[in-house]
């Protein structure tokens, strides 16, 4: 009998111990997993090193202060992350089969586009039918947004990412035309059609070079054997509108930036610049919470329907 409580007192710190190395294969590193779960490093540290012993295996490999997944942890990741998971989100859940999300939180990573013109009216819409749930935007880069998710920051996230990394799910939901922009009095603004040699011909205003804009109209020019000039480098889509409303230089932006209001004309440019897709992007396996599936279906209300073939 006593054997048996023994056993049963055992399997009971099971789950602290699998809590404890999933948050470090996240984290990569003990002592920010133990920061995360508001534990001493210690004591992460001797789930682990428990774990390890039950299963007579090595589930990392340490370097230093980093600590990598070895063969082994990686399968163990993969079967224990969604317990977890489910565990810890069994009072979402539950409430959510009672009929409702009355608390909460909700964290979403986009890029400053994205939440500048693509969420605000799902955010107002979220916002006004779950009043209680705690909302936090975090305003990354795609790549940014991805290693969120795969150290589970955030739930989800959304933007013009085609290329969503392994182990990551990508569903497609909106589209965005690609559009010249240039001051009403500028001399492109008078021609019927616009070429891609007319465009290289006058100074560009484009957003930073690490950013995908930069790379896709590089692409663009060289791919049409032309050169061009960047006349200005600068953050945010608001920030070159102004600039080229006042004439500094034209920019190829997204039609999702444009709200009609500016002092610019805007010319299609799908001829020759690719359509932009924004959507989801999800760790593959993750639960989603009950308010997260809430938002995507907004967001998915609203996306419009694609032709199947």
């Amino acid at each position: 009998m006593p054997t048996r409580r023994l056993t049963h007192a055992y399997k009971g710190s099971r789950l602290p111990q699998l809590r404890s190395f999933c948050f470090a294969a996240q984290e990569g590193s003990v002592s920010k997993a133990a920061e995360r779960m508001f534990l001493s490093q210690p004591t992460v540290s001797l789930q682990i090193q428990a774990l390890e012993r039950e299963l007579k295996t090595a589930l990392f490999e340490r370097r230093g202060p980093r600590i990598t997944l070895t063969p082994e942890g990686k399968n163990l990741y993969e079967l224990a992350l969604p317990l977890v998971e489910g565990i810890d989100a069994l009072g979402e859940k539950f409430a959510a089969r009672r009929g409702g999300i009355e608390a909460g939180r909700l964290d979403i990573a986009a890029g400053e586009s994205t939440l500048l013109y693509l969420l605000p009216p799902f955010v107002k819409e979220f916002a006004d039918r779950y009043p209680a749930i705690e909302l936090k935007l975090h305003n990354v880069t795609g790549r940014d947004g991805v290693a969120m998710l795969r150290a589970d920051q955030v739930d989800f996230a959304v933007g013009p990412m085609t290329e969503e990394g392994e182990g990551m799910d990508y569903r497609d939901m909106f589209a965005a035309e690609p559009m010249l922009i240039t001051a009403r009095d500028h001399p492109l603004a008078k021609k019927k059609e616009v070429s891609i040699r007319d465009i290289a011909a006058h100074p560009l205003i484009l957003p930073p070079r690490h950013l995908a804009t930069w790379r896709v109209v590089d692409f663009v020019f060289h791919k049409h054997k032309l050169k061009y000039h960047v006349k200005l480098e600068a953050g945010g889509w608001e920030v070159i509108k102004r600039y080229v409303e006042l004439g500094l230089g034209i920019s190829i932006v997204a039609s999702l930036c444009l709200t009609g209001k500016e002092a610019l004309s805007a010319i299609p440019m799908k001829k020759y610049f690719p359509t932009r897709r924004y959507g989801v992007v999800t760790r593959r396996g993750k639960f989603l919470s009950p308010q997260a599936q809430r938002f995507l279906e907004i967001m998915a209300k609203a996306a419009p329907k694609r032709p199947t073939t």
